[in-house]
């Protein structure tokens, strides 16, 4: 059965109930994977240090986009960042609004007000979809910034997947980027349409906030070929 909010009904269906179906991921590149649903529900000290790294450089004002179940936006604000969350699950919104978070069910690309810090975790750059897709995101959350303002993303370098026993790499040059995906979501007999989703190595997204006007500077570069940049307004 198609059901494109799998993932909030996942989410409320723990928070309301402790239903701990795991939610599977299906994917265009690699054979099936699970999220553990208790995962989305991870305390500060049960992320990875590139998700710590990003909540500690956050400053005034926060955009966070693509939600899920606000454990991001609970930590800011319980440092006093003055935090709005928005998802475009349905699910999703109402669970962080049971938890009193300032969330609203919104498109980013149909977001219009300013902020201080755009943060985008889990891959959160992956909402561009594609590598041609970049320049749009990058300009549309380049619009959203005051003055001074950062965007705070993180993504890896998913080439590892390719390589050969020998160390090569084998690309096949005629297809599309290797860092874009398709992905399905799954929650009991129920599955998402298939979406894109961008993964994008640290020199293509550089390249491409230069291209749009952004300062590029890498924050963190973790041991699984991941790392959180921080972008800027030149």
């Amino acid at each position: 059965m198609i059901n494109n909010d799998a993932i909030g009904d996942a989410l409320l269906a723990y928070y309301n109930h402790k239903d701990k179906t795991d939610i599977v991921v299906k994917s265009s590149i690699t054979e099936d994977d699970l999220i553990p649903i208790h995962y989305l529900f991870r305390a500060f000290n049960e992320m990875p240090i590139i998700e710590q790294k990003a909540l500690e450089c956050c400053l005034g004002n926060v955009l966070d986009v693509g939600a899920a179940s606000g454990c991001h936006s609970l930590i800011l604000n319980d440092r006093g960042l003055d935090v709005k969350a928005i998802d475009i699950s349905k699910g999703a919104v109402e669970l962080m609004k049971l938890q009193g978070i300032n969330v609203q069910q919104l498109n980013f690309y149909d977001e219009k007000e300013q902020y201080d810090t755009l943060l985008f975790l889990m891959n959160g750059v992956g909402i561009a979809g594609t590598l041609k897709g970049l320049p749009i995101f990058l300009n549309h959350a380049k619009s959203l910034l005051k003055p001074n303002g950062q965007i705070l993303l993180d993504s890896s370098d998913i080439s590892y997947l390719y390589e050969e026993e020998d160390g090569s790499v084998w690309m096949n040059l005629n297809s599309t980027y290797y860092g874009e995906v398709t992905y399905q979501m799954k929650y009991k007999n129920c599955l998402t349409e298939p979406f894109n989703w961008l993964f994008v190595d640290y020199e293509s997204l550089a390249k491409t906030a230069k291209e749009c006007g952004l300062n590029c500077e890498l924050i963190y570069e973790g041991e699984h070929y991941d790392y959180l940049a921080r972008l800027t307004l030149k």
